[in-house]
C-alpha cells in the first residue's frame, strides 16, 4: 500500500479538486491512503476566528461566514443540487460555531484546536464524497480515530503504540473494503477525546505516520512545485531542483527552516527506510524529487530564509557569566512555553537566540526571567541559513542588510540579518 498527501493549495478550488481527481485516476490505484489538508487558505481564515473570538477583536460569526460561504460555494461548484455533501459540511461548521457562542474558559491552544480542525474535516469531507461521484470509490476516515496524542495542544505528542494499534486495525480493513482511504492530515485526539493539532504544516507529518503504521511502500507528497528546490522560488532566481536527497540531508534542511517538507516527517519513514517522493501535482508525469537512504552524494548550495524572526539578547543582572545554570533555566522556560531556537550565540555574560516572532509565547518567557535576567528583543529581522555555502552567494545574501549575529560551519552557515532602510535624499529648493 502508498501513502498520498495533497497540500492545500492542491485543493485550494473546484478546478483544483477535480484535478486531484485527475491524478488520483491515473496515479493512485488500490491500496492507498490519501491524506488532505484544508483547502487553499483556510486555516488562515479559521485562526482569524480563534483570534476574534479568544481576544473579542473581531466578530468570530462574521470570519466564519467568509470560510462557510467558501466551501458551499465550492460544493456547488463540484456537485448537483440536493447531494447530501452541504449538509454534512454544515454540521461540522454548527460545531465550531457552539465553541464561539460560549465565554471563553479554555486556554488558546486548546480553543485553536477545536476551531481550525473543521478546515481539515470539511475539506476531506468534500474530497471523498467528491472522488465517489467520479467513480474513484473510497471512505472517508476520522483520523482522530487513528492518531492518539498526549494534552500538548497545537503539537501534540504522537502516542506511537496506541496510534500503531489504531492503524493496523481499522485501515486495512477499510482497504480491502473500499481500496482507498482518505483522511485529514494534521489532527489528531486525546485519551479525553479532545482534538489536537500536530504543529502548522503538520498534514506532512500525518503521512509519515501513516506510512510508518502500515508499512507503505512508498510516500508521495503532491506540492505545487517540481520537486525540493534549492531555494523558495518566490524569492530568488535561477532555482534548480533536487533529484535525489538522503534522509540525512532532507532532515537538516528541514530543520533549518526548508518549507516544502514538516521536519517531523523524514524520521518515522527513515525507521523503515520508506522511501518518500516529492511530486508536482502541477506535473504529475515528472520525476519529482526521491528521498531515501544515506546517499553519499554532492548537493549545490541551498539557502533557507525564515522570515519574521525576532532576536533576543539575554544577560545577567548581576554582571555574572552566563554559565550552564543560567541556560539550563533558560532552556527549560523555552521548553515550557514551546519557543523553538532558531540559532544562539553565547558570551561571557550575554546570550542571544532567534527564535519565531511569536508575541504571544516570546512575552510569557520574559515576563518569566525578568528578575534574573535583561531582555532585549530585536525584531523585524530574517534568519538565513546555507547549506553546502560558497562565499560568493552568502556575500550576495548580505547585501543591503546588516548582520547581527553570524555562525559558520563546515557544510552551514547561518545569519540573523536586517534589512537596511534606503536612505531618500531630501529635495532641496533654491
Amino acid at each position: 500500500m502508498r501513502v498520498y498527501k495533497f497540500g492545500g493549495a492542491s485543493v485550494k478550488d473546484a478546478d483544483a479538486v477535480k484535478h486531484v481527481g485527475e491524478i488520483l485516476s491515473k496515479f493512485g490505484g488500490e491500496d492507498l491512503v490519501v491524506v488532505v489538508s484544508a483547502m487553499g487558505k483556510t486555516t488562515n481564515a479559521l485562526e482569524k476566528v480563534v483570534e476574534a473570538y479568544y481576544n473579542k477583536t473581531d466578530d468570530p460569526f462574521k470570519l466564519l461566514e467568509v470560510v462557510k460561504v467558501q466551501h458551499y460555494e465550492l460544493i456547488d461548484e463540484l456537485f448537483e443540487d440536493g447531494n447530501a455533501i452541504k449538509a454534512s459540511v454544515n454540521d461540522l461548521f454548527v460545531e465550531v460555531e457552539w465553541v464561539i457562542e460560549d465565554e471563553v474558559h479554555d486556554s488558546y491552544d486548546y480553543v485553536y484546536d477545536q476551531i481550525v480542525s473543521t478546515g481539515e474535516l470539511v475539506s476531506t469531507r468534500i474530497i471523498s464524497a467528491y472522488l465517489n461521484e467520479i467513480g474513484y470509490e473510497n471512505e472517508w476516515l476520522d483520523i482522530r480515530d487513528i492518531i492518539q496524542t498526549d494534552n500538548t495542544y497545537r503539537e501534540g505528542k504522537v502516542d506511537w503504540e496506541l496510534t500503531l494499534a489504531n492503524a493496523q486495525s481499522k485501515i486495512p480493513t477499510i482497504l480491502k473494503n473500499k481500496k482507498r482511504a482518505v483522511t485529514q492530515g494534521f489532527l489528531g485526539v486525546t485519551s479525553e477525546n479532545h482534538t489536537t493539532t500536530l504543529g502548522r504544516e503538520g498534514s506532512d507529518y500525518t503521512a509519515a505516520i501513516l506510512s510508518y503504521c502500515l508499512d507503505a511502500e512508498g510516500m508521495s507528497i503532491w506540492k505545487d512545485v517540481p520537486g525540493i528546490l534549492t531555494a523558495d522560488p518566490r524569492r530568488f532566481k535561477n532555482v534548480t531542483k533536487i533529484d535525489r536527497l538522503s534522509y540525512k540531508e532532507a532532515i537538516e534542511m528541514t530543520y533549518y527552516g526548508a518549507k516544502v517538507i514538516h521536519p517531523k516527517t523524514i524520521k518515522p519513514i527513515q525507521n523503515k527506510n520508506i522511501p518518500l517522493f516529492v511530486k508536482s501535482f502541477l506535473d504529475p508525469e515528472g520525476a519529482g524529487t526521491v528521498i531515501s537512504g544515506d546517499l553519499e552524494l554532492n548537493y549545490p548550495p541551498v539557502v533557507v530564509v525564515e522570515p519574521n524572526q525576532a532576536l533576543l539578547h539575554i544577560s545577567t543582572k548581576d554582571f555574572s557569566f552566563v554559565a550552564e545554570d543560567h541556560l539550563g533555566k533558560l532552556f527549560t522556560l523555552f521548553a515550557k512555553h514551546r519557543l523553538k531556537v532558531n540559532m544562539m550565540q553565547n558570551k561571557a555574560i550575554s546570550f542571544s537566540v532567534c527564535v519565531k516572532n511569536a508575541p504571544y509565547r516570546i512575552n510569557k518567557v520574559m515576563e518569566e526571567m525578568k528578575d534574573e535576567f535583561h531582555v532585549v528583543k530585536d525584531s523585524g529581522i530574517e534568519l538565513i541559513t546555507v547549506r553546502h555555502h560558497q562565499d560568493a552567494l552568502v556575500e550576495s545574501l548580505k547585501e543591503n542588510k546588516i548582520v547581527l549575529i553570524e555562525d559558520r560551519g563546515k557544510s552551514t552557515i547561518q545569519m540573523v540579518l536586517r534589512p537596511i532602510s534606503k536612505l531618500q535624499p531630501i529635495n532641496e529648493e533654491g
